[in-house]
């Protein structure tokens, strides 16, 4: 991880794939199939994203083999109890304030696994998010007051950018409501 407890793009695809492996076992070739999609949609494709390969959480002891005999991409792997730990550590990361394509990417894993936590640690997670969203908006804000009286595009491209904050602020502010 980053000093800031962020994660860096391999921990973002090991959480992926320990992620759908603690929601349904799935063979090697499918789980990488399944990597690869997710990834591609949310940030498109990305050299950054290439993690290790999935062969190494194997080696790691973070997923087993289901069907012993079996080898190679049809073998299908599930996720251990150190696997499953991992990957409640990895989904407790934190989410650094700034946009980015990672830090989508970290986001939607968040809601797409957020359900595998317990749910003090799910309301915990919908606080940081929240927190982290307010943060955006005040930047936001700040940019758009700073440039408030030059002309070009710059102050209705941040309306914009302001209107989908605010949006996603009170769909979090929903998401925790709805945890309590």
């Amino acid at each position: 991880m980053y000093r800031d407890n962020t994660l860096i793009p391999s921990e973002a695809i090991r959480l992926l794939a320990l992620g759908m492996l603690a929601s349904a076992p799935l063979s090697y070739a499918a789980l990488a199939r399944e990597v690869r999609h997710f990834t591609g949609r949310i940030v498109g494709p990305s050299l950054d994203l290439v993690g290790a390969p999935l062969e190494v959480l194997k080696v790691e002891g973070l997923v087993d083999t289901v069907d012993a005999g079996a080898e190679g991409e049809e073998a299908t792997l599930t996720v251990t109890d150190q696997g499953r730990s991992e990957m409640l550590r990895l989904l407790a990361a934190n989410v650094r304030p700034q946009v980015s394509d990672l830090n989508k990417l970290i986001i939607a894993l968040k809601m797409r696994f957020l359900h595998l936590m317990p749910v003090e640690d799910q309301k915990i997670q919908a606080e940081l998010l929240h927190d982290i969203c307010e943060r955006e908006l005040a930047r936001l804000n700040d940019l758009r007051e700073h440039h408030a009286t030059e002309g070009g595009h710059l102050r209705d491209w941040l309306d914009l950018e302001v209107a989908q904050t605010r949006a996603r602020l009170d769909w979090l502010a929903g998401l925790h409501r709805r945890l309590a």
